[in-house]
């Protein structure tokens, strides 16, 4: 059975377009359209593993945002103080005039992190962010 194709328009900055069709090209897709169903793809498959953090872990928030967007500085703290028991330390760096990457180390209850690492990932100026954990329990 074949899945139908739907038409969807989504506005972009010129420059993460740009740097998408370089990498749609080096990669060998036969059309952007390919390679936009294959970064959702793979976002998905992100979201999913997200869905099974549970119990307790350590892990990591990296950020990179736009501090001159206005209220998104203030947001990142307010978020950060909300979940101030999960975090254990965070690095800041100023990247350029307008970018800073952040990373905040974390140790609790997985669903928590979860929700800490979406709140910032939602936030208008976020323009990178990776959650990464691991069981605190493993053996390694």
């Amino acid at each position: 059975m074949e899945t139908e194709l739907m038409r969807i328009g989504v506005s972009l900055p010129d420059t993460l377009l740009s740097k998408f069709d370089e990498i749609i090209e080096k990669r060998g897709y036969s059309s952007r359209s390919e390679g936009i169903r294959d970064a959702i793809r793979s976002y998905i498959s992100y979201y999913e593993w997200m869905g099974d953090i549970k119990g307790h872990r350590v892990g990591t928030v990296a950020v990179i945002y736009d501090h001159t967007k206005r209220g998104l500085s203030n947001a990142l703290a307010d978020i950060q103080h909300h979940y101030s028991h999960l975090i254990k330390s965070s690095v800041h760096i100023h990247l350029d005039h307008d970018n800073c990457f952040e990373v905040v180390v974390l140790d609790g209850d997985g669903e928590e992190i979860k929700e800490l690492a979406e709140a910032i990932m939602s936030l208008k100026g976020v323009k990178f962010s990776k959650l990464t954990t691991v069981a605190s329990n493993e053996k390694i």
